[in-house]
């Protein structure tokens, strides 16, 4: 590595004063499909997505083109002013979406969808109670840290958002203590991403929605990271039935482009007045051009299906193949998320795919490897990480680590 590019990313590390956690002394420079390449050139499988974003892979082409033909016409326009490019996504939208979600908030990330939502429920139900549960990640803004469950995230900003409570995911006897006629919203993730790949069992996701429509709460489903395909369905709530009253989505929705989006029923609606909250940024042409795009791609290229395909074909290989590593506790997921749970810290075989085998994976935890593949992954990719994860875990303390 040359100096003056050392001397660039000394300015980034000082720069970021300590926001990023220690990065890789990878240094990469361009994407393209699975794959990343760094400054020397060498190529890496990424089995990350960029944190669940990119799910048609780097710098798919559709998306570029679309940001790039849209640039060339009109980057800004502000929401009071019809917008045609904005109409053209909403009403793509709209054909993904249930039918009884039909209006929409459009903002720029994952966490602003939260605290949209936050907002809505307790301006539907006239109720302050909010309940999160155990494990729960829903971002780093105020309101939607007070959500999220890891107190040492929490800590040092303390005292946050106020009559917000947490009860135990998959606890059916909690959900009737937690949930009453006093609460505004009951937010939950499907399947919980950072807190460890944790699946909603079906009796638990049912249970929360009757529970929720006898005590009058509204149910706000979080698919930010399981959203769009990622679980082999446009949106994972579907393979249990559910009918939530909001619904948060971001990441995939721009395919990699800051997008979000919060979608919500008719008896939200119905309190809506102007004013009520607002983005400046949010429903931009740029995004809405990169959303379209993704939303005809996913569609176009069959890749929710796909996503289902690989991602069977991609648990049953590691329950096969791993079944017998020592430093495994279980392997769970459902599509293209999967979880690796090990009895020791995940961060040394991160460290080695990374190094020894150029595969990028992420954690969820101190003890979970997660695996976040974009939808356009084959089976080819899928056998090549089991294959590195084998000789991973074959080395029981991984040299140098």
């Amino acid at each position: 590595m040359d100096q003056s590019l050392l001397d660039l990313i000394a300015t980034e590390v000082r720069m970021g004063a300590g926001f990023a956690p220690k990065r890789a002394d990878t240094v990469f420079c361009r994407g393209e499909g699975m794959h990343l390449f760094d400054t020397a050139g060498n190529r890496y499988l990424d089995f990350t997505s960029a944190q669940g974003i990119a799910l048609l892979g780097h710098a798919p082409p559709a998306v570029a083109q679309a940001i790039a033909e849209q640039a060339s016409r009109l980057i800004s326009l502000p929401s009071l002013l019809h917008s045609e490019i904005r109409a053209r996504f909403l009403t793509r939208l709209d054909q993904v979406l249930p039918d009884h979600l039909p209006h929409a908030f459009l903002c720029n990330s994952g966490t602003e969808t939260i605290e949209a939502a936050l907002k809505l429920v307790r301006l539907t139900t006239g109720r302050q109670e909010i309940v999160a549960t155990t494990k729960a990640f829903h971002g780093r803004t105020t309101g939607a840290l007070a959500l999220t469950w890891s107190p040492k995230t929490k800590k040092p900003f303390e005292p946050l958002l106020p009559q917000v409570s947490h009860m135990a995911y998959n606890d059916e006897a909690a959900l009737e203590q937690a949930v009453t006629d006093r609460t505004a919203g009951l937010v939950l993730e499907v399947i919980q991403g950072e807190g460890g790949v944790n699946l909603g069992t079906r009796s638990f996701l049912r249970a929360a929605q009757e529970r929720c429509r006898r005590t009058g709460t509204l149910l706000v489903i979080d698919e930010i990271q399981t959203g769009f395909g990622r679980t082999g369905s446009w949106f994972a709530f579907e393979h249990y039935g559910l009918e939530p009253d909001i619904l948060c989505m971001a990441k995939g929705l721009g395919a990699g482009f800051p997008m979000g989006a919060v979608a919500f029923s008719e008896p939200v609606g119905e309190h809506i007045f102007m004013g009520v909250h607002g983005s400046t940024f949010g429903g931009n042409p740029l995004a809405c051009a990169a959303g379209l795009a993704a939303l005809n791609a996913y569609e176009e290229q069959n890749l929710i299906a796909q996503s289902a395909h690989v991602g069977a074909y991609l648990l049953s290989s590691l329950r096969e193949r791993l079944q017998d590593v020592r430093q495994i506790r279980s392997i769970r997921g459902q599509g293209l998320m999967i979880g690796i749970e090990l009895r020791t810290r995940a961060a040394p075989y991160m460290k080695a795919l990374l190094e020894d085998h150029r595969i990028l994976v992420l954690n969820a935890g101190p003890r979970v490897l997660r695996l976040l593949p974009p939808l356009i992954a084959q089976p080819s990719h899928a056998d090549q990480v089991v294959d590195a994860l084998q000789a991973v875990f074959a080395n029981r303390t991984p040299a140098g680590r």
